[in-house]
């Protein structure tokens, strides 16, 4: 499954693969993704890419979101979050 979605300069790409389920943001060339396994339990990863350095892990999507939108350089209101990724977090 792949959702999509742009709002202003910001665009989010929510896919699954056999392992995980990635939200992957990217604003100017810069890139974060929230990264959680495919079971949909454990904390979620934030990292400098899909298949990039782990930077921190978070229980809470919303933290979580807060420091992807900090690598981006905007407002975490600002990062679109396709519907499939809504439940992301514990």
């Amino acid at each position: 499954m792949t959702e999509t979605v742009t709002e202003g300069d910001v665009s989010a790409r929510y896919d699954e693969t056999e392992g995980e389920r990635r939200l992957t943001f990217e604003r100017d060339g810069r890139v974060a993704t929230v990264a959680q396994n495919a079971d949909g339990y454990a904390m979620l990863k934030v990292r400098d890419g899909p298949d990039g350095d782990e930077l921190e892990r978070y229980y809470g999507f919303d933290m979580a979101l807060d420091h992807a939108a900090e690598l981006l350089g905007v407002s975490p209101h600002d990062l679109p979050v396709p519907e499939a990724a809504t439940d992301m977090g514990m």
